[in-house]
């Protein structure tokens, strides 16, 4: 689905991180953790295009990611969900309509009327369906970025701390979305700094977790 390939980034003249090698195999599930400023949601920007790597490949389904012209790359954004985790919304219009916003500007709203009600009561927010985002609470905004994310049925979801701004309860229920996503197939990625999240995942599906720190990723240790 997604490689890295002895991966690098610069900022600002500095290097982030190197030597990244990784493969999101589909139906995989990984986390990804480290200290803050490690580079998570670079390392995850590069996963759906956002940005480039200065050094290294990145392969979007087979395609090196530095040779892809942008048609290409939002050709390749269809296949990826992505939960960011301010979870911007267009405050004028109704959850429903942000939840079909990504196939509204694929010209793809036909598909929407059916899959968007099971969509959003899967979620648990049918009861808000009609609301502005302003009037959510935080839980139920995670909840509406990540129907949002899904709306397009892409292959991988890549989730940047779906979980940091919501109490336990929200983020087991987030979790347990997630997870079912993983077992309808698709490939899970998801950037946290929460340990127990982490551990209850663990106890009910395959994960890999992965730490980004001091330049490198490691394959974190059993004590998690």
């Amino acid at each position: 689905m997604i490689e890295f390939e002895n991966v690098a980034y610069s900022y600002g003249g500095a290097e982030l991180f190197s030597q990244v090698s990784l493969t999101l195999a589909a139906g995989s599930f990984h986390f990804l953790t480290g200290p803050s400023g490690a580079g998570k949601t670079t390392l995850l920007k590069l996963c759906y295009g956002a940005l480039q790597a200065t050094a290294g490949h990145v392969r979007l389904f087979g395609d090196d990611a530095a040779t892809m012209d942008r048609d290409a790359v939002a050709l390749s954004r269809r296949r990826i969900g992505v939960v960011h985790q301010d979870c911007q919304f267009l405050d004028h219009l109704s959850v429903t309509d942000n939840i079909a916003l990504p196939l509204t500007v694929s010209g793809r709203e036909s598909e929407a009327v059916g899959n968007l009600e099971d969509l959003i009561g899967w979620v648990g927010l049918r009861g808000q369906a009609a609301q502005l985002p302003p009037e959510l609470s935080g839980g139920e905004r995670q909840r509406a970025a990540l129907a949002r994310a899904v709306i397009m049925s892409p292959d991988v979801i890549v989730a940047d701390e779906p979980t940091g701004n919501v109490d336990w309860e929200m983020s087991q229920r987030l979790l347990t979305l997630l997870i079912e996503l993983n077992r309808m197939g698709k490939t899970v990625i998801i950037a946290t700094h929460d340990m127990n999240l982490i551990r209850t995942a663990k106890s009910q599906v395959s994960t890999r977790v992965l730490r980004l720190k001091d330049q490198r990723l490691m394959q974190a240790g059993v004590e998690l």
